[in-house]
């Protein structure tokens, strides 16, 4: 796979102790064959030899910096070290190791922020092992977007998509309660939620008119306000208010017909108002090859859509198509922001 640009993608090890460390060996070890995109791992190379010794693995990792990654990576797995405090075993997550997780993350937009990386790519942290050290964010997508406010001096809303080879998926609300999605699902958020999807559908993903649809709350988009009046009262304005900005989008439309084969032909990107109705048909669609992409951030964010799966870990069983189409998208989104910024 080809790319236009001189700088390789920065991979945050996630938790050690998590899967990440062997689906990163298998993209590296399989390299020629899968065309993996060159990346640097940020994580501990001590953590990486002993995983890749555990699974029979016989490879030669070389400490680098972006620069070198690129230089290396045909013969030599690049990393750029941060160490673990505590000794790494396959399966057992130690929170004395958060430190080095996060400061992981930490140097991974560094560097894509200063331009020595083209994006970043994140392997699975498992939030409740980071909670035990101290960690004061949400989640993943919460500490990203705080990375990148401090790093800009600009209030950012991080906008979770998952992304694959037949839908592109992206919720309003994401991780709360079901009961509470009513509550949260403004005017403002519907609004800025769409202008950061079509912004970025423009700007990474090279769509010059992105075709926007979007679902209702309710069954059957409210029935006319007999199934709920969230959908007239307060989906539907903001869709007039973008159409007459000059946004193509179509909606509210009920869920339930919005995501067969014909339906996706006459859209480009779904916004839906609650998680599990944009990630039900988008983990339905596309399991194994879809990437969680984080819109809305000074620089590209993708990660392979699945958890740490600890009782995977060191056992040799673990899948990379994940993680793969996450690398193959951010490289490709970067291309795509190169080819727009001329």
């Amino acid at each position: 796979m080809t790319s236009i640009s001189n700088r390789p993608l920065v991979l945050s090890m996630g938790d050690p102790a998590g899967i990440g460390l062997d689906i990163s060996l298998s993209a590296w070890v399989h390299r020629k064959a899968w065309e993996t995109p060159p990346f640097l791992l940020i994580g501990d190379p001590r953590a990486l030899a002993q995983r890749a010794a555990h699974l029979r693995l016989d490879i030669h990792i070389s400490e680098a910096d972006c620069a070198g990654a690129l230089s290396c990576f045909a013969t030599a797995f690049p990393v750029l070290p941060i160490a673990c405090i505590s000794p790494v075993h396959p399966g057992e997550p130690d929170s004395a190791n958060a430190s080095a997780v996060t400061g992981a993350i930490e140097k991974a937009v560094e560097l894509a922020m200063d331009g020595s990386a083209s994006a970043v790519v994140t392997n699975p942290i498992a939030k409740s092992v980071l909670y035990d050290a101290g960690f004061l964010f949400p989640g993943h997508t919460e500490f990203l977007a705080d990375l990148g406010e401090r790093a800009t001096d600009k209030t950012l809303l991080p906008v979770m998509m998952l992304a694959g080879p037949k839908l592109k998926a992206v919720p309003v609300t994401i991780h709360i309660p079901l009961k509470d999605v009513p509550g949260q699902l403004t005017p403002d958020l519907i609004y800025r939620t769409c202008i950061v999807t079509v912004k970025d559908l423009k700007q990474r993903f090279g769509l010059a008119s992105p075709r926007i649809a979007v679902a209702g709350l309710n069954p059957h988009a409210g029935e006319n306000g007999a199934l709920g009046l969230e959908d007239d009262a307060v989906i539907r304005p903001v869709i007039e208010r973008l159409k007459a900005e000059g946004i193509n989008i179509t909606g509210p439309l009920p869920a339930d017909t919005m995501f067969h084969d014909r339906a996706r032909e006459t859209y480009d990107a779904a916004i839906c108002m609650y998680h599990d109705q944009a990630l039900i048909p988008a983990k339905a669609l596309g399991f194994d090859d879809s990437v969680n992409v984080t819109l809305g951030l000074p620089f590209i964010r993708t990660s392979p859509d699945h958890g740490t799966a600890f009782s995977l870990a060191g056992k040799g069983v673990a899948r990379a198509d994940s993680l793969m189409a996450a690398l193959r998208m951010a490289q490709t989104l970067a291309d795509n922001s190169m080819k727009a910024s001329g």
